[in-house]
């Protein structure tokens, strides 16, 4: 697969990360598309020191001023839009529409964030004591350390990117070693924002409004001489690219200069994290496994129940984290509702295609050790009692034979066991029968993760009991269990790592809270609880 007339548009040269430390493969067609050099240990140490340098003079920036260099970044996103979402394609294997929808996400985050710039709101909260008042603020957090999955190569950065730098926090970015180069290309178009950013001296003093010039004249106030950015000059570390494999990793996490480490995998992935960072009292944000269910009441639309089940089955080639890997049907509609999803099915057979081409619903996997392990699960399942349709592999025409193609597989399975309960990342979905929603809500969150979960029925109370007993970060009402918006917190409970990413509040994670109890009196202040203490 050539990659040169994306990166030709991004503006991208590999040249200066050549190497023979990894070489990345097109899932497409299994070819080469760049051998990169990772980064050295000291390189790495010096792209943190960069970061943290940059957050001293980054936090003191007003946020309307840094969302104005998100909206910069956002622009240059719609200006690059296809380039972007085809080197995302032709890295990771997802079908060109999914992939520009990833890039949309990034653009979706970008002008969440440029509104945010102007609400990082804090509290005022009503003394006990006269003449006292309390406030709660939001401050700058420090410089963040975000480590990224494959499926998702640019869009969960950009959730954590564009909120961080709003909140005053550079980042350092350790993208999967499956797909660097969507990383580099990022980092360049980000840095067509910051040179725009810079040429319309957006920095302090000019704050918030529209290209103002700064006034050559103007003081900066008491104590912060030296600490403002002078006529548009960006600090070098806002965005810090680092290539590398899991020791690259393990370098961000044990940093206690990076204040935050935002981490997407594995659930295996967390649980080597966590402790890590929690040890040296740093903040998390994982975002890991889940193994999200769907259930198919007798009062349900079959129609909307079917295409919401496909699409979250099947897009991405069941490589999302929100992917449906479990739906559970009410008794007695389950055959009938088995058999329209086999049709269904069996309906993708001739859409499984080069993900570039317009009409693919299914691309590849992400790799061979991918298509190993949806083989292995397939087998497990047939010897738990389960019913395999589909899940061969798949040979397109005109994909050589380097690519992992699979049928998405569909698997009856009289109930759910072991194998139902372990994630396994690939187009699977095993099917399981119910007979009361109480028992189909106990299914569904019996399993380590916690993320999404979704219900089809056209009954209030059932859609209503559901949303109040799954224990999941989403619990959606006649839609399937993929396909969020950034205006919303997306994350779950449990081993999915109880972490909140992009929208509603989630812009905390980037800050540290401060209480502050001022008194303006003149008189003895009183002491809170009423405690007496006259030292005279």
């Amino acid at each position: 697969m050539d990659i040169r007339n994306q990166l030709n548009a991004l503006g991208l040269n590999l040249e200066p990360h050549g190497g023979k430390d990894v070489r990345v493969h097109s899932p497409v067609d299994g070819l080469e598309i760049a051998a990169l050099r990772f980064d050295t240990k000291a390189e790495i140490t010096a792209k943190i020191a960069r970061a943290d340098a940059a957050f001293r003079v980054w936090k003191d920036v007003p946020a309307p001023v840094r969302g104005r260099l998100i909206r910069l970044f956002g622009e240059e996103l719609r200006a690059h839009k296809e380039a972007l979402a085809q080197l995302v394609t032709i890295e990771c294997g997802k079908i060109i529409s999914e992939a520009r929808g990833e890039v949309q996400e990034m653009i979706d985050i970008c002008n969440f964030a440029l509104g945010l710039s102007r609400q990082l709101h804090g509290l005022t909260i009503a003394s006990e004591r006269p003449q006292h008042v309390m406030q709660e603020t939001w401050l700058p957090l420090g410089a963040v350390g975000v480590i990224s999955a494959f499926n998702f190569p640019v869009a969960v950065w950009c959730w954590n990117f564009a909120l961080a730098i709003v909140c005053g926090d550079p980042v350092v970015w350790k993208p999967s070693e499956k797909t660097p180069v969507c990383a580099l290309a990022c980092n360049v178009i980000f840095g067509k924002a910051a040179a725009k950013f810079t040429r319309s001296g957006a920095g302090f003093p000019a704050a918030c409004g529209e290209e103002r010039e700064s006034s050559p004249d103007h003081t900066p106030p008491p104590g912060a001489r030296g600490m403002l950015i002078k006529s548009g000059e960006l600090p070098e570390g806002l965005c810090e690219v680092v290539i590398g494999a899991a020791e690259a990793g393990e370098m961000l996490v044990n940093d206690p200069r990076l204040r935050l480490i935002s981490a997407t995998g594995s659930c295996r992935m967390g649980e080597i994290i966590a402790p890590k960072v929690l040890a040296r009292h740093g903040k998390l944000l994982l975002e890991l496994g889940g193994n999200n269910a769907v259930i198919v009441s007798d009062r349900a639309d079959m129609e909307l129940a079917l295409q919401g089940i496909v699409f979250g089955a099947v897009g991405t080639a069941g490589q999302r984290c929100t992917t449906t890997r479990r739906v559970l049907v009410q008794k007695a509609i389950y055959e009938i509702f088995c058999a329209r999803l086999q049709k269904a099915y069996s309906s993708l057979q001739s859409k499984i295609s080069n993900p570039l081409e317009a009409g693919t619903l299914v691309g590849p996997l992400i790799d061979k050790a991918a298509f190993e392990a949806m083989q292995a699960a397939l087998a497990e399942a047939k010897k738990q009692g389960g019913e395999v349709f589909f899940g061969e592999r798949a040979w397109p025409e005109g994909m050589g034979t380097e690519g992992y193609y699979v049928h998405p597989a569909l698997v009856k399975m009289p109930k759910q066991t072991e194998l139902v309960q372990r994630e396994t990342f690939a187009p699977i979905v095993y099917v399981i029968p119910y007979t009361t929603l109480a028992e189909a809500i106990a299914i569904n969150n019996d399993v380590p993760q916690g993320l999404s979960s979704a219900i089809f029925t056209t009954d209030l109370r059932e859609a209503e009991f559901f949303k109040r007993e799954s224990d999941c970060g989403f619990a959606n009402v006649n839609i399937g269990t993929s396909g969020a918006e950034v205006g919303g917190a997306f994350g779950g409970e449990k081993a999915t790592g109880g972490g909140r990413e992009a929208g509603s509040d989630s812009w905390k994670n980037y800050m540290r809270r401060q209480t502050s109890t001022t008194y303006y009196g003149t008189e003895k202040p009183a002491l809170a609880q009423g405690v007496e203490f006259d030292a005279g």
